[in-house]
């Protein structure tokens, strides 16, 4: 594991953003501060907020946000959007171990993608195996299943599964027959039954099937992975916003996921040594998500509440 551990950064990874401030707004950094090119570092006076960078080489520093440029790429083509990023298979990993109940990875998606407050696209359950055991927290994303339901029964092709394993929705597209919220056996979809409220932020976005917004009435929408932010050398919000690295994410065909705090580890060894597992796998759905058990927490269990009790765990 340790030569796991030492693993270089990945290439769509190679300069991950891992403070909130970055999360929030979907920057990435397409250089390091002291590279060639990158501006004048030397002559730029210290902002004195601080944030963590990945250089290329694996490295993570410390670096002052005036000295990094921010940089992030045009919305791409719908047929682009459709094909995904070439030579990619994206995962995640949630260690049900390391998760606190904290739903900051919900907080930094819903500020990444400007969900309103009443909808969240990765939540954050209380579960509970039985009763002589302890309760423990579990965040359901879309799974972006490789046999989905819900691509199948769409009648206009809507929403579609890339080549980089990613499920999205064309809200161009969409005609809001909802026929794929009744297919997902994970309610993972959520339906605009009323023209959101636009913010001046979201004005200034020019729409794209990978950045869902902005979003349109009488659509549906759910958790994208944070497609553009991907293509920024970026992790998706919920994994870059996790403070416990209880998500970590990845590419599976270079068998390698990585977590918040920069450790990137080899996927395989980690679900083999670790017992993974995936979301209601009987289905055949064949999730991109994997789960590790809550076994050896290093924090005190929640306490389940009485009145409203725990959310049943499918597998343990």
């Amino acid at each position: 594991m340790e030569d796991d551990k030492k693993t270089s950064r990945r290439n769509f990874l190679r300069l991950t953003v891992v403070s909130g401030a970055a999360v929030a707004t979907g920057a990435g950094l397409s250089k390091a501060f002291s590279e060639p090119n990158s501006g004048s570092a030397a002559s730029t006076p210290d902002s004195g907020e601080k944030m963590h960078v990945l250089t290329a080489n694996g490295e993570l520093v410390e670096v002052d946000k005036a000295h990094a440029h921010v940089a992030g790429h045009k919305p791409v083509s719908n047929e682009e959007a459709r094909k995904g990023i070439p030579g990619k298979r994206f995962v995640m990993v949630i260690d049900l171990a390391k998760c606190d109940g904290c739903k900051k990875c919900t907080a930094a998606c819903q500020k990444m993608h400007f969900t309103p407050k009443d909808r969240e696209w990765i939540k954050v359950f209380q579960m509970q195996d039985s009763e002589a055991t302890p309760s423990y927290w579990f965040p359901k994303p879309c799974f972006h299943c490789d046999n989905p339901p819900c691509t199948k029964v769409c009648p206009v092709n809507a929403t579609f599964k890339r080549q980089d394993g990613i499920v999205l929705i064309d809200n161009e597209r969409c005609i809001g027959c909802r026929f794929c919220m009744a297919a997902c056996p994970y309610s993972a979809r959520f339906f605009n039954w009323e023209r959101p409220a636009e913010t001046p932020e979201m004005d200034k976005i020019t729409y794209s099937p990978e950045q869902g917004y902005p979003r349109r009435v009488g659509t549906v929408e759910k958790c994208d992975f944070c497609p553009d932010m991907i293509r920024d050398g970026l992790m998706p919000a919920c994994a870059a916003g996790c403070p416990m690295q209880a998500i970590a994410f990845g590419d599976e065909n270079e068998d390698a996921v990585t977590t918040s705090d920069g450790q990137t580890i080899r996927l395989s060894t980690l679900i083999e040594q670790n017992a993974g597992y995936q979301y209601m796998e009987e289905l055949g759905t064949k999730p991109r998500v994997y789960y590790l058990p809550p076994k050896n927490r290093r924090y005190p269990k929640p306490e389940v509440d009485a009145h409203k009790g725990a959310h049943p765990a499918a597998k343990s």
